[in-house]
């Protein structure tokens, strides 16, 4: 082959090569799809602080979002704290039922923050929001836990209610800021989702339940749903934290958002409700919904605890019509399910991971792993990956039995979901973030 050709070749491989790594992003919460699968392969089945760490960096401020990545840049959000005087948090927190597992603060800096791809280093930090006496939060949650969205050139971070903000990735400057003010009463956790030209917000407080969609390009209001009627006097049992998932059934999209008492569709570009269901009791709920086999997998939340299963292609109030199957042992609170073929797999909070029969309901195992989970599980390279907060991350065979691959351990506490690209985990801890790959 002559020389020419041969170099021009090389290069074309090369190029193809880059390209390939680029595009294996992660853009929102739980991934490419938003159900927590991730097409790389060659992954470490062990690692340690010690082995097959190609970086790991400290992480300033505190925040339980995900990282988020585009081409070269990973993005994530963190909140820096100014905590408020005893006397002043004993004030604010008077008659509060919860009292006890809330944090004041006096001030909290709200940030982005910008690290490199290939080496971890921090890149740039913005700061979005300077709060005066933010609401307090609970102490397990964070100012900074909604995971950010991503495309190309923009960055859409979301606090709750201390705000929403779009970024420009390539600048750092702030194309708008918006502020919808609700009670979280424990701080925020639904993450933003972007369909098309819009930002779908949920808005799921104590004293006001709602679903927004936001131009993306402005930030201005373009529909708001308010959610079904929820008959509870106790006000914090009308709250929750899903996050909403875009699925396409019967030539159309729909947005589901599970919230307290109703899981609700949407039609994404008007907020109209294509069909709902009524669980009862269900509130704050956190788990993000999967879909396949033309259902929709639910978790309702605290009270409740039940795992359903609904059929998507319905109109109106189906709440005795299309819900297929339903089950309320180890159930999770915090972290999502994860659908791999015909099985659905679940950890529930404190530990005890099971697995489903996606179609029918029926359980294939239930194994404790040991540990407490928020953070969501991942697919890739046919492993499962389930951390804990603890900072221990098991990996499981997908499967009708029950097959523990490989156990490893990283220090600090693990509550942000893992992301998994090019052929590297990403693990976020309340004081570093990893990148975890195969040494060679």
């Amino acid at each position: 082959m002559p020389l020419r050709r041969f170099v021009f070749r090389s290069i074309l491989i090369w190029l193809a090569a880059i390209g390939a790594s680029v595009a294996d992003d992660w853009p929102q919460f739980r991934g490419p799809g938003g159900q927590g699968h991730a097409a790389a392969t060659g992954l470490p089945l062990h690692f340690s602080e010690s082995e097959n760490v190609a970086w790991k960096v400290p992480v300033v401020g505190r925040g339980f979002s995900s990282p988020v990545v585009l081409g070269d840049q990973i993005w994530m959000t963190t909140a820096h704290e100014e905590a408020a005087s005893a006397e002043e948090a004993e004030r604010r927190t008077e008659g509060n039922r919860i009292a006890d597992l809330l944090e004041v603060d006096r001030r909290v800096l709200l940030e982005a923050l910008c690290y490199d791809r290939a080496g971890g280093k921090l890149l740039s930090r913005v700061t979005l929001f300077d709060v005066e006496d933010p609401d307090p939060i609970q102490a397990f949650n964070s100012y900074a836990s909604p995971t950010p969205v991503i495309e190309p050139g923009r960055l859409y971070c979301d606090f709750g209610t201390n705000g929403t903000a779009c970024l420009d990735t390539a600048t750092g400057e702030v194309v708008w800021r918006r502020r919808l003010r609700l009670d979280h009463q424990v701080g925020p956790g639904s993450s933003p989702v972007l369909h098309e030209d819009l930002l779908v917000l949920v808005r799921d407080g104590c004293d006001a339940q709602y679903v927004t969609a936001l131009d993306k390009r402005t930030g201005q209001t373009v529909w708001k749903t308010e959610r079904p009627p929820i008959e509870a006097a106790y006000l914090p049992y009308r709250k929750a934290f899903s996050t909403p998932l875009v699925i396409e059934t019967g030539g159309s999209r729909q947005v589901v958002v599970p919230g307290a008492k109703w899981v609700v569709s949407y039609e994404p570009a008007t907020g109209r409700p294509i069909w709902w269901a009524n669980y009862g009791a269900g509130f704050s709920n956190a788990p993000r919904p999967v879909f396949g086999h033309g259902m929709v997998y639910i978790c309702t939340g605290f009270a409740s605890q039940q795992l359903w299963a609904i059929r998507a292609d319905g109109r109106g109030d189906v709440t005795e019509t299309h819900v297929a199957w339903k089950a309320s042992r180890q159930i999770p609170k915090r972290s999502s399910p994860l659908l791999v073929g015909d099985e659905l797999y679940l950890v529930a909070d404190a530990g005890v991971a099971t697995c489903f029969d996606a179609r029918t309901g029926e359980t294939r195992w239930c194994e404790r792993i040991a540990g407490n989970y928020s953070a969501s599980p991942v697919l890739a390279d046919g492993r499962i990956y389930f951390c804990s907060q603890e900072g221990k991350i098991t990996l499981l065979k997908p499967g009708t039995e029950f097959v523990r691959l490989a156990e490893n351990h990283l220090n600090g506490r693990l509550m942000a979901s893992p992301v998994i690209v090019d052929r590297a985990l990403l693990l976020r801890s309340d004081t570093h973030l990893y990148r975890i790959e195969q040494s060679y």
